[in-house]
């Protein structure tokens, strides 16, 4: 069964934003109310200004435990489903029926939607209302980055959502409109900062509200273009002139670029108390309700990474090993035992990471492969983006690692049960000049993915955009044909309480979805064939 940690579902609605701030009694609505409308009334309760609604916004992008939310909050809106879907972390829970077997537990995917959704929204709104009143547009366009920051998640995981009209209309808005919004806000956003900061690269705004960087205005600007690149590149085959025309706004913006660890997106330790969620799942919930994927462990230790000794533990025998997802067995502890190794993770240093540094450059990178004008070739910044992972993960020198041209994914064999898989991949670290344009996509692929981890939401994205890198299908799938086993998942239904709440809503997002609401239905920017 899943953890005793997690707590029995909280019926949150659009409506709800009392329960999602205030955490007050419940509040009975009039049938005409907008159910993606926040009322006068929500905002004024208990005068909360736009600090703590900024601070809200930030503990929602990823969940974390914050005396509101719980790390089972993370568990059944991410790690559930995005985590594992990114080849990540495979759950080892004793329950024969849940998401990673293709089986959507409908309190789990409506947690993925109204925790960050009514949690990231809401607030947004009462700090755009007081902004806008009080002549603070460069507090506007810092919370603006943070709601794309949080919404691409969102609408890269259901596709069509409220948003382009958000607070207007209960209408759900096509993929594509919602990132030509994304791109609007973000250029409006970096313009209005960037002007903040102009002559002044320490200025600040909501300094003791903001855990990410401390008010740094520079730092918020870096993270603003590089998001804009993400999304760019996000659009690469559904709208290739939007994208190019996106990234290279990013790339020759002179407010810069993610480049360091230091700049990179992270929930501040020192300026906030939290452990990662993955920590405590991995360790405290029963046995332990995760273990390293599969997938990720054996193309670390095929690769001979040396970040893999940041990542994830020894087995008892000393070597990686570990889970399918979507496994099925009524051996389940030795999956949660030694023959597996765990998540290597601290409850005081591991940070809750929005963006790495070493994902920038795998951005530029791809956008020169494509013939973008990123500012460098595509090796270049390949390499780049794989030293400044070693650098962030602390893993040594990345010469060897790059040199490499022999090594590739181990084969994944599995110490419990015969769900073993054998890669038909032969992907190396080492760049090679002679390769195709998809063997270096490929490689540049493969390496961000590395990097990225644990985020599954990104890992996913990606996965789901580009075909890369190969990750092992599921052992169980449970989703009646509605998913392809190879193709994998491409997205999550539309929640339960949104069907009851905004039936009228939730029809405007099929028909602009285009397909049927299950998770094998492909995404606006899901077009390459494969």
């Amino acid at each position: 069964m899943i953890s005793n940690n997690i707590k029995s579902w909280r019926k949150f609605s659009l409506l709800g934003l009392s329960l999602a701030l205030m955490n007050t009694s419940c509040i009975d609505y009039m049938d005409n109310v907008n159910p993606n409308e926040v009322t006068e009334e929500m905002m004024g309760v208990d005068n909360l200004k736009t600090g703590a609604f900024f601070s809200q916004m930030l503990r929602r992008v990823v969940i974390i435990k914050d005396g509101e939310m719980m790390d089972s909050d993370y568990q059944i809106a991410q790690q559930l489903s995005h985590d594992q879907y990114a080849g990540y972390i495979a759950a080892t829970l004793g329950s024969t029926a849940h998401n990673g077997q293709y089986i959507f537990q409908e309190s789990w995917v409506n947690a993925t939607f109204d925790y960050a959704f009514t949690g990231i929204m809401a607030p947004w709104q009462n700090i755009h209302k007081i902004a806008t009143e009080q002549g603070l547009e460069e507090v506007d366009a810092l919370a603006t980055v943070v709601k794309v920051a949080g919404m691409h998640r969102i609408a890269d995981t259901f596709g069509p959502i409220p948003y382009v009209n958000y607070g207007a209309s209960n209408q759900y808005d096509p993929l594509d409109k919602i990132y030509e919004k994304f791109f609007e806000e973000l250029g409006s956003a970096i313009e209005i900062l960037g002007n903040y900061v102009s002559g002044n690269s320490s200025a600040k705004l909501m300094s003791d509200y903001d855990y990410i960087y401390g008010g740094s205005v520079a730092q918020w600007v870096k993270f603003a273009n590089t998001l804009r690149l993400r999304l760019a590149m996000r659009v690469a085959y559904a709208n290739p002139q939007l994208a190019q025309e996106q990234a290279e706004l990013s790339v020759n913006s002179p407010y810069g670029l993610i480049e360091t660890k230091a700049d990179r997106a992270e929930l501040n330790h020192g300026l906030l108390s939290y452990h990662h969620p993955l920590q405590e799942i991995a360790y405290n919930f029963n046995a332990g309700d995760c273990r390293p994927c599969a997938s990720i462990v054996a193309y670390m230790d095929g690769l001979n990474d040396p970040r893999i000794s940041k990542y994830f533990t020894l087995t008892g025998d000393g070597g990686y090993n570990g889970v399918r997802i979507g496994i099925s067995t009524s051996n389940m502890a030795n999956y949660q035992g030694t023959k597996v190794s765990n998540l290597n993770m601290d409850a005081s240093t591991t940070p809750v990471v929005w963006m790495t540094a070493a994902e920038s450059f795998f951005l530029r990178a791809e956008g020169a492969l494509r013939g973008w004008n990123m500012g460098g070739d595509a090796k270049t910044f390949y390499e780049q983006g794989v030293r400044v992972s070693f650098e962030e993960n602390e893993a040594g020198s990345a010469d060897n690692y790059l040199a490499d041209d022999t090594s590739t994914p181990k084969a994944y064999e599995d110490q419990v049960g015969s769900d073993n898989y054998t890669f038909s991949t032969e992907v190396t670290p080492a760049w090679d000049e002679a390769d195709d344009f998809e063997g270096k996509l490929e490689r540049i692929i493969t390496q961000k993915w590395i990097a990225l981890y644990p985020d599954g939401p990104e890992g996913w994205s990606e996965y789901r955009r580009t075909g890369y890198p190969e990750l092992i299908p599921v052992v169980v799938n449970g989703s009646n044909g509605t998913i392809d086993t190879e193709l994998q998942v491409r997205r999550l239904p539309y929640t339960r309480d949104e069907k009851i709440n905004n039936a009228e809503g939730v029809a405007s997002g099929i028909a602009a979805l285009g397909g049927a609401d299950n998770g094998g239905t492909k995404l606006w920017w899901d077009k390459r064939d494969r």
